[in-house]
């Protein structure tokens, strides 16, 4: 059984589709309704970064105790590995992680400052840092298109580097993204969405969509956190 903190994010659903490649057994565990919310203590014991997704195993193997991994692309590795998902040639299974690195160092974190300009910080539409992160995603999405030339998949075969990039894909309308210019990442898109179980990845909770609230206290709490905010909630759980 996988206890899945889990919310409707690209991060979010690029874990739960590898979940439902495997067939795995889980309990999803939403953050929002925990007391505390992304402080309650035993979310930081799980996820100590204060972000989803988080997993915990509990059947690993040789029947030792639960085992907590945060990081989205960690939990990724850890399930695959464990499941035997990844290809077994090292050049194979090269190929699947680089892609894995690209997106977990690319892909999402250039998109996430992307989607934060466009939709979060409207006084600086039209800055230098707007235009940096749209243009830079934009040539993310040209690597990539290069990349499925001539190809199903990302990697040899269908595997973690499909599955870590394609929510990402799918939020191209909120990144500004026509893909009429990508017309390879287009098919792409289509032939690996077409999968039942990500189709049930995606129909689980409702699609992400951006907010422009900055001020309210959830939003503050989940998008604008400080070292103190996390000091003081580190602090509750060493008094308890």
């Amino acid at each position: 059984m996988i206890d899945f903190y889990f919310s409707p994010t690209p991060n979010g659903h690029k874990v739960l589709i590898l979940i439902e490649e495997l067939g795995l057994p889980r309990r999803l565990i939403d953050v929002e309704s925990l007391p505390g919310k992304h402080f309650n203590p035993d979310f930081l014991l799980v996820s100590p970064n204060n972000k989803m997704p988080a997993i915990v195993d509990r059947d690993p193997p040789g029947g030792a105790a639960p085992f907590a991994v945060f990081e989205s692309g960690a939990i990724l590795l850890y399930l695959a590995e464990r499941h035997g998902f990844l290809p077994a040639d090292p050049c194979a299974r090269s190929e699947q992680v680089q892609w894995l690195m690209w997106q977990m160092a690319g892909l999402g974190p250039m998109s996430g400052q992307n989607g934060h300009f466009r939709h979060h910080a409207l006084s600086e539409r039209g800055s230098y840092a707007e235009q940096r992160y749209a243009r830079e995603v934009r040539r993310l999405y040209a690597v990539l298109d290069r990349r499925l030339k001539g190809r199903d998949h990302i990697g040899e075969a269908y595997g973690v580097a499909d599955i870590a990039c394609h929510p990402w894909i799918t939020s191209h309308a909120i990144q500004g993204i026509d893909l009429a210019d990508f017309p390879h990442i287009a098919r792409w898109l289509s032939h690996v969405g077409a999968r039942p179980a990500v189709q049930r990845a995606y129909a689980t909770g409702p699609g992400y969509r951006p907010s422009a609230r900055l001020e309210d206290d959830d939003h503050r709490r989940r998008y604008r956190q400080t070292a103190e905010m996390l000091r003081d909630a580190y602090d509750a759980m060493d008094r308890a």
